[in-house]
């Protein structure tokens, strides 16, 4: 353990005395534990678990607080992860990172507080905590490519996330994730060296993760922008925003939810002229995996939402080939719509995409998973379900609640439910679910 002062680069490193005793308010404030777990995490880079319960249990002698210099805003830390530190000296990717969570979780707190007093819109919030990040690059034709995939994946898969990265990268497409390991990390690792190999010195790998899952998904060494949105409907929707196109790997729960999140939002007819190139692809020991989702999503939204996506298996040149072609048709489209090419303003994500779910045993209870409604209404709720079951797995809050009251309920229709019992079992049968140890679930399903 180590015990540190450590001053800002780049973030927060330009601060009036004001600000900065804004800051110092988080030492007391109801921000104060969110803070320091967070903290936590991204000091934790590297550690190879998805328990952010155990991890929070493993160093609970953690401690951190901001402190006023005269040159400006300083983090004192005590009994830090010696991992972060290197001949005494604070990593410097960590480094950012750490100041990354002030900027999120302290700094932004009271301006998005102000922002929602004033009626601001959810997405007006999101684009001003991205531009706060400095995430917004005007004036940059569209190249950024958002890939979503499992952190509980085999190393053929990891492998193929990898090279997926490699031919994006060697395109001059830049990377952005959840910021997480296996599927997160993959992309951004093979994009790393073809962009060393292209000699670009400015590339992105941005992690855009939320205060819920970042103890189990803490940034990977890659990540070079990190980004922590207020939950995880705005961490969608900074992602579909931001990117210009979505490559999707094998996942889980977590992946299911990002599926559903984007299928729902394009079956909106609002969006029906907007082009968000989208595919699923992963190795051909894989192509079960992604039989399994479109079948699912057949049964369940139906074939409409099966048009919305391209299926490539096993082909890492065709899928950086289709998202280097794809890029001139965003950058087309972005132009005829007079839309901005650094964020989608274009796109319409109704309320029940935006509104932060909390998934607690009677609110999961209460989700509408029946199939008499609209394609895009099914989608909003089965996205929650996922979201639900992401809790219970990985994220503290909710593996301490399915340790007091038991697992979460699923009610609905037969046929639907018949089939979301399918996709489920196949992600635990495939250890999807998580890294290690016997997966208990966290759920049961009824109808």
């Amino acid at each position: 353990m180590v015990n540190a002062v450590i001053t800002p680069k780049g973030n927060l490193d330009i601060l009036s005395k004001r600000e900065i005793a804004g800051l110092q308010d988080s030492n007391t404030s109801v921000y104060k534990d969110l803070f320091r777990n967070c903290a936590l995490a991204v000091m934790s880079t590297g550690a190879n678990s998805d328990d952010g319960h155990e991890l929070l249990a493993r160093h609970a002698d953690f401690k951190i607080e901001v402190l006023s210099s005269a040159r400006g805003v300083q983090l004192k830390v005590n009994n830090a992860p010696k991992n972060a530190f290197v001949g005494g000296q604070i990593i410097e990717g960590i480094r950012s990172h750490l100041f990354a969570v002030l900027r999120d979780i302290v700094f932004l707190q009271g301006q998005v507080e102000i922002w929602q007093e004033n009626g601001e819109s959810i997405t007006d919030m999101v684009f001003k905590t991205l531009r706060h990040a400095k995430a917004l690059k005007p004036r940059k034709k569209p190249n950024l490519i958002v890939c979503w995939g499992g952190h509980s994946i085999n190393k053929v898969e990891y492998d193929y996330t990898k090279e997926v990265g490699y031919r994006l990268g060697l395109r001059s497409l830049d990377i952005c994730t959840g910021c997480g390991i296996g599927a997160m990390k993959g992309p951004m690792k093979g994009a790393a060296i073809a962009h060393a190999k292209q000699r670009i010195t400015d590339a992105r790998y941005i992690g855009i993760t939320e205060p819920g899952i970042i103890a189990s998904e803490a940034p990977n060494a890659v990540v070079n922008e990190l980004i922590i949105m207020p939950d995880i409907e705005k961490r969608l929707e900074a992602f579909v925003r931001l990117g210009h196109g979505i490559v999707v790997f094998p996942g889980g729960a977590g992946t299911a939810e990002e599926i559903l999140y984007i299928l729902g939002v394009l079956l909106n007819e609002k969006n029906q002229g907007i082009n968000v190139p989208l595919i699923f692809t992963g190795p051909k020991e894989s192509k079960a995996y992604f039989e399994q989702m479109d079948t699912f999503i057949g049964e369940t939204i139906g074939a409409e939402a099966q048009k919305l996506y391209t299926i490539i298996v096993d082909d890492p040149i065709a899928v950086a080939k289709h998202m280097k072609k794809s890029m001139k048709k965003v950058y087309k489209n972005r132009r005829e719509l007079d839309d901005a090419f650094f964020y989608n303003w274009s796109l319409t994500i109704e309320k029940p995409f935006q509104h932060a779910f909390e998934p607690s045993h009677k609110n999961m209870s209460a989700l509408n998973l029946n199939t008499d409604q609209d394609p895009a209404s099914l989608a909003a709720d089965l996205r929650r379900a996922f979201s639900g079951i992401v809790a219970g797995n990985v994220k503290p809050y909710g593996i301490q609640a399915i340790k007091d009251n038991g697992p979460y309920t699923l009610d609905g229709d037969p046929k639907l439910m018949a089939s979301l019992d399918k996709l489920l079992n196949s992600f635990v049968e495939q250890r999807r679910m998580k890294l290690s140890g016997e997966y208990t679930p966290c759920y049961k399903l009824v109808s």
